[in-house]
């Protein structure tokens, strides 16, 4: 029996445990503490740090694992890659390519000023160091995922306030503050084969306006964007974006803003599949299951060489994350699930919602068509 080590065992996780579950393969976990939700699916858990790429090294070559693989974590991938490299196991990108991507100022400074669709930004370290962009701004983290630490900041007094909480969330003491862009946000989900697009599909990203860093709710599929010149851009973005990097196989994944509706700026983009279930709303809405693409092409298995098509199945899908606020119990009486066609729980009723990025919380999704 086949053994596949997966970095991480959150909600995220789960999709790709099962699916080696699912292949027959004896599927190990790892992660730095117990108590995750995919925990339970596994035959063997490891207490180790995911970016301790040294004892994932270690425990691949007490196990004899097959495969290293994560999906749905920027902080796995740099660890996937170099671990994977220096076993010679298979792998999609470089450990430089997966390191520059989860480091967002060495994202901005790779790809260059010149470059279009990259917008001004700058370092901070501490509130002592003079601000060189205009406000507003959006401030995160160098370091870290999701929204963690993530502020729209209006003026000074903001960014003395918020930059304390900001630095918290990264390993290095960094935060990026990176030009506000107000416009609509989109998803791109892309596969590559041997350094060609062989599928991009465009969703619209609605957050939760109410509260900062572009916190999720729902994904929307067709996009609003996905015709016409807007679409082109897109495309042409994402393209460039993947050259640059040399993400020439495998998923990747971007998020980008549409500044004064026509200009596609990039947010962020991460060879690997996102960790809201996109593959599941994909597969719904055209029957692609970028999944079962990702694992096959690591796996040398992929059939699919040429363009895949996308043939809609339904008219308009979402897939909406219920949420409640950090350090509620769940109440699944209050969300009305009787219109989505699958939907899947990360919490029983009546347990504590847990802090990720501190406002609102996912306790679970819903795909379903959008009427």
């Amino acid at each position: 029996m086949k053994k596949v080590l997966i970095l991480g065992v959150g909600n995220a996780q789960i999709d790709a445990i099962e699916y080696f579950k699912e292949k027959g393969y004896e599927v190990h976990g790892c992660s730095y503490s117990h108590g995750d939700n995919g925990e339970k699916y596994l035959d063997r858990f490891a207490l180790i740090n995911i970016v301790d790429i040294e004892g994932i090294k270690q425990y691949i070559n007490k196990e004899n694992i097959d495969i290293v693989y994560s999906v749905g974590s920027d902080l796995a991938m740099p660890s996937v890659s170099k671990a994977a490299e220096d076993l010679g196991l298979k792998h999609f990108v470089s450990s430089e390519t997966a390191r520059i991507c989860n480091t967002k100022n060495e994202l901005r400074q790779y790809l260059g000023e010149n470059f279009e669709g990259n917008i001004p930004f700058q370092v901070i370290s501490s509130q002592d160091d003079a601000i060189l962009l205009e406000y507003p701004f959006i401030m995160k983290p160098v370091d870290s995922q999701g929204q963690r630490g993530v502020y729209k900041i209006n003026n000074y007094s903001e960014f003395k306030e918020k930059i304390s909480s900001s630095l918290s969330f990264s390993k290095s003491g960094k935060v990026i503050i990176e030009e506000f862009i107000d416009g609509d946000e989109i998803s791109v989900n892309t596969f590559s084969v041997n350094g060609k697009i062989i599928f991009n599909i465009i969703s619209d990203r609605i957050v939760w306006n109410e509260f900062p860093g572009g916190i999720i709710h729902k994904h929307v599929i067709p996009s609003k964007y996905g015709i016409g010149e807007v679409k082109k851009k897109i495309e042409n973005l994402v393209e460039r974006v993947l050259n640059k990097l040399s993400i020439d196989d495998g998923p990747a994944y971007f998020q980008i803003k549409i500044k004064n509706g026509s200009e596609p700026i990039l947010v962020e983009v991460t060879p690997r599949l996102d960790g809201c279930h996109m593959w599941k709303l994909i597969k719904y809405y055209c029957n692609v299951n970028l999944l079962d693409m990702s694992i096959k092409h690591l796996l040398g298995e992929l059939d699919k060489q040429g363009i895949i098509e996308i043939n809609p199945k339904k008219e308009s899908v979402v897939l909406e994350f219920m949420c409640q606020p950090t350090g509620s119990n769940v109440s699944r009486d209050n969300f009305n699930i009787s219109w989505s066609d699958y939907h899947r729980w990360y919490y029983k009723n009546g347990e504590v919602v847990k802090k990720m990025n501190g406002y609102m919380e996912k306790c679970g999704y819903e795909i379903g068509e959008y009427l």
